[in-house]
């Protein structure tokens, strides 16, 4: 599978709950289900849509379970979308760097000046 074509299969918001869910662990259909058809009303026949096509794009696999279909994530294509993604980290992970640093010395200037709870007593 082509790197673009996973974003377009990940480009539906349906299909990315759906991953959210099953990155919590296996599923039975059924509970993925009831999850989805809550969040975004739509029918069951709908949701196996979506499931199979995450299956059929290598980001799910199924397995029965006796009359259960048991769903998990497939890392397939999410490693091949990190690969394509890879050569563009170098745009945002400096960013993310700097946003580090400066969050870590906001959390020092904080610890080494702590907020002065006298202003406004009036027991002095």
């Amino acid at each position: 599978m082509r790197a673009v074509h996973a974003f377009d299969v990940l480009g539906d918001p349906v299909r990315r709950r759906i991953l959210e869910l099953l990155a919590e662990g296996e599923q039975p259909s059924g509970a993925v289900t009831d999850v989805i058809r809550a969040e975004f009303g739509i029918s069951q026949p709908a949701v196996s849509q979506h499931l199979k096509v995450l299956r059929d794009n290598g980001f799910a696999t199924v397995r029965p379970d006796g009359a259960r279909r048991l769903y998990t994530v497939d890392d397939t294509a999410l490693r091949e979308a990190d690969a394509w993604l890879g050569r563009f980290r170098r745009f945002w992970t400096p960013h993310f760097a700097a946003l580090a640093t400066e969050v870590a010395r906001g959390k020092r200037a904080r610890r080494l000046d702590p907020p002065d709870d006298s202003e406004g007593d009036t027991d002095a």
